[in-house]
């Protein structure tokens, strides 16, 4: 599948003209003029590379970048600032915020088509999968759903995203540590044992409908597999 740009943009006339030319070098294109839209629609689409405008209405890009990297599920993501802010220091501070790169108005077309090039690299083209499946529970990514057989699942976000790390590597023990990093995100601060908490309900939603897969290993962490003999 193709790279997905989103570019979030609110000047319409800009839109028209990269959509024009990114789809014609080969790329998806999502348009987002709406700031406090654009988080959602990236963690739905999770798009290979973000255009980011810094004069938004109601929310700042600058705001929207520092946002993007406190959430462990979408802060990898590549982002390229798009401003009329040519001045060194408003460079140092989109850069400092975490933009990868910065464009500054006008900009010429081939120039933004090579810098989205390098960015592109990476990250892989989108895989095909939708859905992650372990025994008999499946996680719908596109409608972020969980099934447990025809049983549908109800789960938090942060359940949703604890299952999801742990069935991406079944078998593979993950240290809370490394779960509040990528559940929660680096700038947010949570005590360890939180996981267990989340943990609990994760077990307590699935094991409605099946036995329990979520591994806990002593001192060490969860993960999930079919081995019920360990689970504590």
């Amino acid at each position: 599948m193709k790279h997905l740009i989103m570019v979030v943009e609110d000047e319409e006339a800009l839109c028209l003209v990269l959509k024009y030319n990114l789809e014609k070098s080969g790329y998806d294109v999502q348009i987002v003029n709406n700031g406090n839209k654009a988080i959602a629609e990236i963690e739905q689409n999770m798009p290979s590379v973000i255009l980011m405008d810094w004069m938004l209405p109601e929310i700042s890009g600058l705001d929207l970048v520092k946002l993007i990297r406190s959430k462990a599920d979408i802060k990898d993501i590549p982002i390229i600032m798009l401003t009329a802010k040519g001045e060194e220091e408003d460079k140092i501070r989109g850069l400092s915020a975490g933009a990868d790169d910065y464009v500054t108005k006008p900009f010429s077309i081939p120039e933004l088509l090579a810098r989205v090039k390098a960015q592109t690299r990476r990250t892989p083209e989108k895989n095909t999968a939708t859905e992650i499946v372990f025994e008999d529970i499946r996680m719908d990514l596109a409608e972020k759903k969980v099934f447990r057989g025809d049983k549908y699942v109800h789960l938090g976000p942060t359940e949703f995203r604890l299952l999801r790390l742990l069935m991406e590597t079944p078998g593979k023990v993950f240290s809370r540590e490394y779960l509040l990093k990528n559940a929660w995100g680096d700038n947010i601060y949570v005590e360890s044992r939180t996981v267990d908490v989340h943990i609990r309900r994760l077990r307590s939603a699935l094991n409605q409908f099946g036995p329990d897969y979520i591994r806990t290993v002593r001192s060490n962490g969860y993960s999930i597999d079919s081995n019920l003999s360990d689970n504590q």
